[in-house]
């Protein structure tokens, strides 16, 4: 089997309410399982923590709603009419703290928060399990996983909503109120500081979980997020053993998965099960491998979004990457049989000039459907060159020329000019804005990258973007009105 089958029959009482004594009315806590009745062996601890991936799956995440909500704002998509109106808000901007997008979002970040806790809350348990029937290594791998999957979940939150409540415990009852993002950042850099010492490397760890290598590109990610320099710098300097794709469609593949660039990637196999896909938008207790991302996208499918102009006039001539990134009229398909016409490219609008060839599955059959098992490599290696070169330009006393270096191993791949190496740091910031624009395009990674490089207001003038407020999110309605920690005078600014 290729991939790991996230969620286990086994975890779904996690979140479901267990039966009450009757004869002593003693209650028992609906969010957990008992300790006395589990993590006794290795199947139970690790499907403990298969279910803290599980979200990841959800429609919340990367199963329909994150795709569209970040590449439309970042104006990497453009809508067509058919464009569902719960999505139109994140091209313009003027979504609210009702989007059911954004509830969705949060609840599912906070469920796996929690079922990463549950295992978190049990570690004495399983650190007591005899070595002969869990190794110490494993142990804490295990362990190591809950943390990196806790980390990541609170990474995804704080670029959206700013200042956060912390759940440390899965037995919290009340809702906490928000912390400063910086004890946010803290956790996320504890967490993956203790995965990068107990993970197991991509060369020893079954394909799908988080690695050592992993734990250290995003660490060194949430370290870059707050300008911290050398440290981000230092923790990327231990993602070694990768290399870039020599085909760069690679990375965007079902058959290529876990290739040489991959460093994170979020899986689907729609042959282990699809049927609680509609009912996976935050709970991620059904079975539900598969990603909408192709048919929503697809210019053979549902074709609600298509690349802005802006995108497609970013390549350079001859970027190899531009014919890898869309499909465009007198492009190949379906394995080569098949040539794309400008009427594959119309929409009641009219005719659009390109769609999205990334993640699409028309490169080996004619259309799309409701389900594709294509993962989400949402690390890349090339993304941690990227953010090396930024780091070693922005930090006091860095060597353009190093940086430059990270950029052209890049390049050279897209078959572009290699950037000459005297450039100033303005200009390696300006080739930098450029390379992550095209390289990682349609990945869910622009808005943050104009986000924190403050040049949102210029990048997105016209859109509806306004500053001091369409950086964040708005905490959603549901949380105001059942956390009593947080109110709805407490929300972010300009909601």
């Amino acid at each position: 089997m290729k991939k790991i089958k996230y969620i286990v029959v086994v975890l779904l009482g996690i979140f479901a309410i267990n039966s009450c004594n009757d004869s002593d009315l003693e209650l028992t806590n609906p969010n957990q399982l008992s300790p006395e009745t589990y993590f006794k062996n290795e199947v139970q601890v690790q499907s403990a923590v298969n279910a803290a991936y599980a979200n990841l799956q959800t429609r919340g995440l990367y199963a329909r709603h994150i795709f569209f909500a970040l590449d439309n704002m970042s104006q990497e998509n453009k809508g067509n009419p058919q464009l569902e109106g719960n999505k139109v808000p994140f091209l313009n901007f003027s979504f609210d703290a009702s989007s059911d997008i954004i509830q969705f979002y949060w609840e599912t970040c906070y469920l796996g928060i929690a079922k990463a806790n549950f295992v978190l809350d049990n570690e004495d348990k399983i650190n007591a399990l005899s070595n002969s029937v869990l190794s110490q290594e494993r142990k804490n791998k295990f362990l190591a996983e809950a943390h990196f999957l806790r980390a990541y979940y609170y990474f995804l939150l704080v670029p959206r909503f700013g200042n956060l409540p912390i759940y440390t415990s899965s037995t919290t009852v009340v809702g906490a109120a928000r912390s400063p993002k910086e004890d946010v950042y803290k956790l996320i850099e504890a967490d993956f500081d203790f995965a990068s010492k107990n993970l197991l490397s991509k060369s020893t760890e079954q394909k799908g979980r988080a690695t050592k290598e992993a734990a250290y590109a995003y660490l060194g990610k949430a370290l870059l997020y707050q300008k911290k320099y050398d440290e981000a710098l230092a923790a990327f300097k231990n993602v070694t053993g990768f290399t870039l794709e020599s085909n760069f469609y690679n990375n965007f593949m079902d058959e290529t998965e876990h290739g040489p660039e991959s460093i994170f990637e979020i899986e689907y196999d729609e042959n282990l099960g699809v049927a609680d896909k509609w009912g996976s938008d935050t709970a991620g207790d059904g079975v539900a491998e598969s990603t909408l991302r192709g048919q929503e996208y697809g210019n053979l499918g549902w074709y609600n979004v298509y690349p802005s102009d802006d995108i497609l006039d970013e390549y350079e001539p001859g970027d190899k990457r531009f014919g890898d990134t869309f499909y465009v009229p007198g492009s190949k398909y379906n394995n080569g049989a098949n040539t794309m016409t400008a009427a594959n490219f119309s929409s009641s609008a009219g005719l659009r000039r390109a769609g999205w060839k990334k993640y699409q599955n028309y490169y080996k059959r004619v259309d799309e459907n409701l389900d594709s098992s294509i993962n989400f490599k949402v690390m890349r290696y090339s993304d941690v060159l990227l953010m090396m070169a930024e780091c070693e330009s922005m930090r006091a006393g860095g060597v353009q020329a190093t940086a430059i270096g990270y950029i052209n191993q890049v390049r050279g791949r897209a078959n572009v000019p290699l950037l000459a190496t005297t450039l100033t740091k303005e200009q390696v910031f300006t080739a930098l804005v450029h390379e992550r624009k095209v390289e990682l395009a349609g990945e869910q990674v622009r808005f943050d990258d104009i986000i924190r490089w403050g040049i949102a207001s210029t990048e997105l003038a016209g859109t509806g973007f306004t500053a001091g407020k369409s950086e964040l999110w708005p905490i959603p309605n549901r949380e105001t009105s059942s956390n009593p920690n947080i109110k709805p005078s407490d929300n972010n600014p300009g909601y």
